[in-house]
């Protein structure tokens, strides 16, 4: 019985301090994705998105839909760009007509986060032409936190 109650007290402990991390994390950006796309492992219809890091230096993105039907948790390495970002961006790497969430960009900063290509996205950059192969670049917003 005492380990029970130890066991719920620590999860009840663990579950604040992910909830207080959450509410301290990054900037919610929205962004209107007009493309089917994969994040991490998971394919994702085209739709509205919030996209936001576990907190400043996290290495986390969570990817939800704005209908909160859909979330993903992806894990990141940092980027750095050359100059300052002017704006919330999300690059996406496209193969003929299929897209990976590759960058995500905070404006007023030069890191950003670089997603890992999964092995499909590999082996899909390894055998597509150049003319298939390009950038996507879709500007976020910033949204409310309490949506």
């Amino acid at each position: 019985m005492k380990k029970r109650a130890f066991v719920t007290a620590t999860l009840f402990v663990l579950s604040l301090i992910v909830a207080a991390q959450v509410a301290q994390a990054e900037e919610l950006m929205s962004v209107n994705i007009p493309f089917q796309f994969v994040a991490g492992n998971m394919t994702l219809p085209a739709g509205e998105y919030r996209v936001q890091k576990w907190d400043r230096d996290s290495a986390v993105l969570f990817i939800r839909s704005s209908d909160s039907k859909t979330t993903v948790i992806v894990p990141t390495h940092p980027a750095e760009a050359k100059e300052v970002q002017t704006q919330h961006i999300l690059v996406f790497n496209r193969y003929g007509n299929r897209y990976f969430l590759s960058q995500v960009w905070t404006a007023g900063s030069i890191r950003g986060s670089q997603l890992f290509k999964s092995p499909g996205e590999k082996e899909l950059a390894r055998v597509a032409s150049n003319d298939t192969k390009g950038k996507v670049t879709l500007v976020a917003r910033l949204t409310p936190t309490n949506p």
